[in-house]
């Protein structure tokens, strides 16, 4: 079973990076919570990036979070320097997999959840190709291959709950995918 679902996602990669670009990306982006769902336009998350200014609904989950527009705009703008092949070779082993596979609980394809790790593979290799092997919030979302960006708040809450830090949240992705690739150690005997 896990070999068709395997080469399944590896010829949706391939189908994904053979569409034309302006075909590859979100438009919206819907955080999930239960039942409940709330969909903001990415258009908007690229005004706030490009302007500072948010508008709509983006404008009001600011204002009630707290949050200031330029200091979202800044996060949303800020890039990481990854080498593609690196990044691509590295998203495609055992430990990319876990990673994928955490971060696939938190963000994936609305409507098409069992396809959520290849759309992230592909929205990260695209984005980075696109971007000179840098990658930002607003260029993930120009080349996520669905039009609908799901983000799930509890599994958000939960993870963001166990990292209070960005430091421990990168140890929580970079080493908790390593604890299901560990051999078994020797086992002691009693001292």
């Amino acid at each position: 079973m896990r070999q068709p679902l395997k080469a399944m996602g590896s010829l949706l990669g391939l189908a994904l990076t053979a569409l034309p670009l302006g075909a590859q990306a979100a438009e919206q982006v819907v955080f999930v919570s239960g039942a409940f769902r709330r969909s903001i336009p990415v258009a908007d998350l690229e005004l706030l990036a490009k302007t500072g200014q948010a508008e709509g609904l983006l404008a009001d989950v600011l204002r009630l979070g707290r949050q200031k527009p330029q200091d979202v705009a800044k996060l949303l703008n800020q890039r990481i320097s990854l080498p593609l092949v690196l990044t691509s070779r590295l998203l495609n082993t055992r430990i990319g997999e876990a990673v994928l596979n955490r971060v696939s609980a938190i963000v994936y394809p609305l409507n098409a959840k069992g396809v959520a790790v290849p759309a992230l593979r592909a929205a990260t290799i695209i984005g980075l190709k696109d971007n000179s092997d840098s990658l930002s919030a607003v260029a993930f979302l120009r080349a996520y291959p669905n039009d609908d960006l799901a983000i799930s708040l509890p599994a958000l809450l939960s993870t963001v709950s166990k990292a209070s830090s960005i430091a421990e949240l990168v140890r929580f992705f970079s080493e908790s995918p390593l604890d299901g690739l560990k051999a078994p150690g020797p086992s002691k005997g009693p001292s």
